[in-house]
């Protein structure tokens, strides 16, 4: 069941190389894979899902923001980056002019192997320092130790109060209790009263 709930799209080495081996090989053989062309397209949608949903909220206002971003790696307990939506997300953001404070418990190193040293680019020692001057949380990998945040303390760091949940680890009802403004993915946003 831990494939089949909405996010903000799939990544790794292994399911998505497999997809588009078999869409080739669909085609070699002269069949139209619809359904594998479709897999491959929203995930691909899915990707830039969260891009949008933060866009929408500064009102495509981007350049000079801040972003926290929790979860580097593509799936939780690996350091593994290859088609991470976190990628997809990072540089769209940049693209956008905005700066990026990340965490992820081990992907610091394949992070800054990919990118390098960034101006716009901070790694951060824990998911608590990545809230630092951030405008708004967005949670891109369900690591177990982002499940259960202190939400007022959260609310308190960022500059806006919006956490944009690219994989439903928190109930909305919750979050806005807490003070702050819930956009997830299949699901209407939370904002708060």
């Amino acid at each position: 069941f831990q494939f089949i709930y909405p996010g903000c799209g799939y990544g790794g080495s292994c399911f998505p190389k497999d997809v588009q081996a078999l869409e080739r090989t669909a085609v070699q053989v002269g069949y139209t894979p619809q359904l594998l062309n479709a897999v491959e397209a929203v995930n691909n949608r899915q990707k830039e899902l969260l891009f949008q949903k933060i866009s929408d909220f500064f009102d495509g206002e981007l350049a000079g923001r801040t972003i926290a971003l929790w979860g580097l790696a593509f799936k939780p307990n690996t350091d593994d980056m290859r088609a991470a939506s976190s990628r997809t997300l990072m540089e769209a953001l940049w693209d956008a002019g905005a700066r990026v404070r990340a965490f992820d418990p081990i992907a610091h190193a394949e992070a800054r192997r990919i990118y390098g040293d960034r101006d716009d680019l901070e790694l951060c020692a824990s998911a608590d320092d990545a809230l630092d001057g951030a405008d708004v949380l967005v949670v891109v990998t369900e690591w177990i130790e982002f499940r259960s945040p202190d939400f007022d303390e959260i609310r308190e760091k960022l500059h806006h109060a919006a956490i944009f949940d690219g994989r439903n680890l928190y109930d909305p009802q919750v979050v806005n209790r807490a003070g702050l403004a819930h956009y997830s993915i299949g699901r209407r946003a939370a904002r708060v009263d």
